[in-house]
């Protein structure tokens, strides 16, 4: 291919046709074709993929599942008009993102795509776009569960399910709860109103809470994850200023270790076990008078130096941080580098242009 024949097409300045070019380009470049409604000669995406084709030549397809589900949910940006950064999202993060079972209704994922077990690739916060830090994989029925509800809206249906006794909009209390946390963690709270929100789900991988308060409630809860729990929460309890509060904490302690202590030793039962137990009235209780009474300066400077003693123990959606970490363990994943096989032309200005990209290979 002469470098001289792409250089005929000169730039656009539509971002969104720049963005649709570049996922032609990316299918091409895995040796994937884009659906066939995109394939007409006219669109972007069409484009791009026959200039990769020219200038990459036909390469064997892409099998591996996270590159078809990346550039599908492209596709699905694209076509949406919802941004998606490729420098984060890339096939590596979904893969480390990737679970098995559905965390909000606790079933195991599969089957084709219209299937209510589907696994999906759901922005936690629906305004924002795709970035690392935001989504996380839960089943087709949980999803649609969620389609156009706020926080609010979810803690209500949690709170009328535990009054009613029975599910509400298909869902039991517990499943609502995870739905209504879910979206917590990327959503700004005041202490008061983050601190009455139980962990009933630990957060998913990739996914750092935004509010304090849950950071702390995560970073305690975790230290139930492996034995000796017992010494970790006395040694967090000992960096307390004041013996009102280390009382307060002990009495939450104490009401929480009974609940994780009921689900055995077996390690693959512990992370149910500690999102069930934060279910228990009496758990919410203790652990909203402590926090409150801790309040937020209390709270940063809690996380801060429990952080620098070293990292909480592993889980099973939470391996373990570097030493010295802990708190900072919650954070993001650093941002991952697109790579592309030799960069794309400029997107062709018209129809004309892609044919002569394609007839110059």
């Amino acid at each position: 291919m002469n470098q001289a024949t792409l250089e005929l097409a000169p730039p656009t300045t539509d971002i969104a046709d720049r963005t649709g070019f570049d996922i032609g380009w990316d299918h091409a470049r895995h040796g994937l074709v884009p659906p066939a409604p995109l394939l007409h000669a006219g669109t972007p995406v069409c484009q791009g993929w026959m200039a990769g084709r020219a200038v990459l030549g036909r390469r064997a397809p892409g099998t591996h599942r996270t590159t078809r589900q990346w550039l599908q949910l492209r596709l699905l940006a694209w076509r949406a008009g919802v941004a998606f950064d490729t420098r984060q999202v890339t096939p590596q993060h979904l893969a480390r993102i990737h679970v098995t079972r559905c965390p909000v209704l606790r079933r195991p994922l599969g089957g084709t795509t219209a299937d209510p077990a589907a696994p999906v690739v759901e922005r936690l916060d629906p305004h924002a776009g795709y970035v690392a830090g935001n989504l996380a994989v839960i089943g087709r029925l949980a999803a649609q569960a969620r389609e156009g509800m706020d926080l609010l809206q979810a803690v209500r249906h949690a709170r009328l399910a535990e009054l009613g006794g029975e599910p509400v909009a298909g869902l039991d209390a517990a499943a609502w709860w995870r739905l209504a946390v879910l979206r917590s963690f990327v959503t700004p709270l005041p202490l008061h109103q983050a601190a009455r929100l139980p962990l009933a789900v630990l957060p998913p991988a990739g996914v750092r809470p935004v509010n304090g308060v849950q950071r702390l409630q995560l970073l305690v809860t975790l230290q139930f994850a492996a034995p000796g729990w017992s010494e970790r929460t006395r040694d967090i309890a000992a960096l307390l200023p004041e013996h009102t509060l280390r009382h307060d904490f002990n009495l939450f302690v104490g009401a929480l270790a009974p609940r994780v202590l009921e689900a055995g030793a077996n390690p693959a039962d512990l992370p149910q076990a500690l999102e069930d137990a934060w279910l228990h009235e009496r758990v919410q209780r203790r652990w909203q008078h402590f926090a409150l009474s801790l309040g937020e300066a209390g709270v940063e400077s809690l996380l801060a130096q429990a952080g620098a003693r070293g990292p909480a123990p592993p889980c099973a959606r939470h391996p373990t941080p570097a030493p010295g970490a802990a708190s900072r363990a919650l954070a993001a994943p650093p941002r991952a580098v697109r790579r592309r096989t030799g960069p794309p032309p400029s997107v062709p200005a018209s129809r004309a242009s892609a044919h002569r990209l394609h007839a110059a290979r």
